[in-house]
């Protein structure tokens, strides 16, 4: 996969789309493969297994939120 230094991960879509498009989804992107704080145990620990889907390796939880971070 293509990485460049302005874009980072959307580098992998080339010249097409767009910088503005390009750099919406490196922040979305960027974002959701962060780990994120659990809501019921309150560390970080929580990863997304799929849209919607997370799971905490913490507190061993899975639990519904939103599609690409938790809100």
């Amino acid at each position: 996969m293509a990485h460049t230094e302005k874009v980072g991960a959307s580098g992998r879509f080339g010249a097409r789309y767009g910088k503005k498009v390009r750099e919406k989804v490196t922040a979305v992107e960027s974002k959701q493969r962060k780990k994120q704080m659990c809501p019921h145990c309150k560390r970080l620990g929580v990863k997304r297994e799929a849209p919607g889907i997370w799971y905490c390796s913490r507190c061993k939880k899975k639990f519904t939120g939103g599609a690409y971070y938790l809100n």
